[in-house]
């Protein structure tokens, strides 16, 4: 056969519930502790140790010591980016998980971190609207910025060279689980997002996952990225 990379051990420890669960819990860009995650998932302290054991030695998760804390995040968005596919996969073949304590479904399908960018209703938006107005367009099968794309994000505050510079991609589609269309990733995607929170549009909700924006951080955001 061919000597292709092993995924059926990756599939393995992503297959988990626990594990999975924690890995979603993760998908926030925050970093966690084990126990944190172990409520996440509904195991033990020390399940939940010997799952994210597994889940650093196979490069998914990376942790930082501080003092007597472990705190586990992502290893990088690749395997965010690998995450949110599964989960809009599992919500295309109608796979549901067994409710947990948490956001309403409502706020998370409106405006959510997905690792590290806008995801949900707000940020299909901002995707369409780049693209309706020729600000982004994809070229060769990958997604770029027009000369007036640039001109906008920099009139937003972003540093374009720094983004260049890094290794990530600038522009990424990501496929939105709950809207079934694209937002923006990539290195951009994460500007931007930042760029809403440092322009006090919108606010992170602690311990979730949701991007909450009052309506005056909408009206900014509609204004900014308008669709026809």
């Amino acid at each position: 056969m061919d000597d292709y990379p092993d995924i059926a051990s990756v599939a393995g420890l992503i297959g988990d519930r626990a594990r999975a669960e924690m890995l979603l819990g993760l998908l926030g860009d925050e970093a966690l502790t084990a126990s944190e995650l172990a409520r996440a998932a509904g195991v033990t302290k020390q399940t939940a140790s010997a799952h994210l054991g597994r889940l650093a030695g196979a490069r998914l998760v990376v942790v930082e010591c501080v003092g007597r804390h472990h705190y586990y995040r992502l290893a990088s968005h690749e395997v965010a980016a690998a995450l949110e596919r599964l989960v809009a996969l599992a919500e295309r073949t109608a796979a549901r998980r067994v409710p947990r304590p948490g956001p309403p479904a409502p706020a998370l399908r409106r405006a959510r971190r997905c690792y590290d960018h806008l995801a949900g209703d707000l940020g299909v938006r901002v995707f369409d609207s780049l693209v309706q107005r020729k600000l982004l367009a994809e070229v060769g099968g990958t997604w770029e910025l027009s000369a007036g794309g640039e001109r906008f994000v920099r009139g937003l505050g972003v540093d374009l060279d720094a983004l260049r510079r890094g290794r990530r991609p600038l522009c990424l589609a990501c496929l939105d689980w709950s809207v079934r269309r694209h937002h923006l990733a990539g290195a951009l995607g994460a500007a931007l997002l930042e760029r809403f929170l440092a322009r006090g549009w919108a606010r992170r909700v602690r311990a979730t996952r949701v991007i909450a924006f009052p309506a005056s951080g909408e009206r900014a955001l509609c204004a900014h990225f308008p669709l026809d």
